[in-house]
């Protein structure tokens, strides 16, 4: 992993960690709460509700960067090996292309949904836009970042009927 990568991954395992740690405690001092009083924090539902979107774009990156989500590679195998390389490029810069887009039109609703605040702690709506927005972002970095690898490395010889392996698509 280069230094983009490792900083990705570690940002999304701290937000995994510290969302899921939050939420998880939050809901046992609740239901603690809600068992040995009969009350509970006014607030805790709210915090988990708006930590959730941060835990699954944290989920989603570190699935995206070590690999782990679902591929087709039955035209890439009919591709000739030259070829393959050339789409391989062309495909992530296109996937960093789209990313980006999505997180621009992002950015233009943060604005709006702002106003729009938690009914209790007044949070505003932009933190879990923001949220996606800066999930699509390293999303888009990951693409770059396989658009270089397919571009760094030579193409591979591959032969119909045996299982491709692509180092250039790491996610």
């Amino acid at each position: 992993m280069n230094l983009v990568e490792r900083a990705v991954v570690a940002l999304c395992r701290l937000f995994l960690w510290i969302s899921t740690s939050v939420i998880f405690v939050i809901l046992v001092v609740n239901t603690v709460l809600r068992y040995a009083t009969g009350s509970s924090l006014q607030w805790a539902n709210e915090v988990p509700e708006l930590l959730f979107p941060w835990l699954v774009m944290s989920g989603v990156v570190l699935a995206a960067a070590h690999g782990a989500h679902i591929t087709t590679s039955f035209l890439m195998d009919t591709m000739p090996t030259a070829l393959r390389r050339w789409a391989s490029i062309g495909t992530w810069l296109v996937v960093a292309a789209l990313y980006a887009t999505l997180a621009w039109a992002t950015y233009q609703m943060l604005e709006i949904v702002h106003d729009e605040k938690s009914a209790i702690l007044q949070v505003p709506g932009s933190a879990t836009y923001g949220c996606v927005m800066v999930g699509l972002l390293m999303l888009g970095l990951l693409a770059l970042k396989s658009a270089w690898n397919a571009w760094k490395t030579p193409p591979v010889e591959h032969h119909p009927g045996e299982e491709l392996v692509v180092p250039t698509a790491h996610w």
